[in-house]
């Protein structure tokens, strides 16, 4: 069985309907709760929570990768970070979301694309 939306290899038992589509798990939860860039709420907990930890917040190692090719870059398309990471847009939608929170990354147009920059 395969997932209508990333084409993805499923086996029997684990697919979701949405909509009548036929999606597996990841799929079916960024349908349900996708990734939000701006959510003032989000980046106040994130404040509160690196305050409370010592001034900061322990990234993830895909986070760190990501935060690693726009600082050498100066900034970098997500295109091309997706691409050097071999991981899925939505993967990258979710980690970016979660390092705009943190106030470590940040979005700007560049002649007209989507670059991803330091914060």
């Amino acid at each position: 069985m395969e997932c209508e939306r990333c084409k993805e290899a499923m086996r029997k038992g684990e697919e979701r309907e949405h909509h009548g589509q036929i999606l597996c798990e990841d799929c079916y939860m960024d349908l349900l709760s996708p990734a939000r860039t701006c959510d003032p709420w989000a980046v106040h907990s994130a404040q509160t929570l690196a305050k409370k930890g010592g001034g900061s917040l322990e990234l993830t190692e895909i986070q760190t990768k990501i935060l690693e090719i726009v600082q050498e870059a100066g900034g970098a398309e997500p295109d091309v970070i997706v691409e050097k990471l071999q991981i899925k847009p939505a993967d990258l939608e979710r980690e970016v979301a979660t390092l705009r929170h943190m106030e470590r990354i940040r979005g700007e147009l560049r002649q007209g694309k989507k670059f991803l920059i330091p914060w």
